[in-house]
């Protein structure tokens, strides 16, 4: 049975489909330190991530397009994975 999303449960959802998206587990990256350096995603996932994410945050929070691409922008410095490679 699946959980319904609220705004208390919305950060983790993201955080673990993210995760998802490289073949990893929250229970993965829990133990190693080096957690951000060892985990990435190319800019395609990052933008199928960021495409899945937005219209979600936006439901769920029921916001503005503007509030949700802000909500979004803060997830993403505080818990997004790096790009990687990064573009030329």
């Amino acid at each position: 049975m699946e959980t319904k999303l609220t705004k208390q449960n919305l950060g983790d959802h993201l955080i673990e489909y993210q995760l998802a998206m490289v073949d990893k587990e929250l229970s993965d990256i829990l133990d190693d330190p080096e957690w951000y350096r060892n985990n990435t995603m190319t800019q395609e996932q990052f933008e199928e991530f960021k495409a899945y994410a937005i219209p979600l945050i936006k439901k769920v929070h029921r916001c503005s397009q503007t509030r949700a691409v802000g909500y979004f922008a803060w997830f993403n410095l505080s818990y997004g994975l790096r790009i990687f490679p990064l573009e030329k």
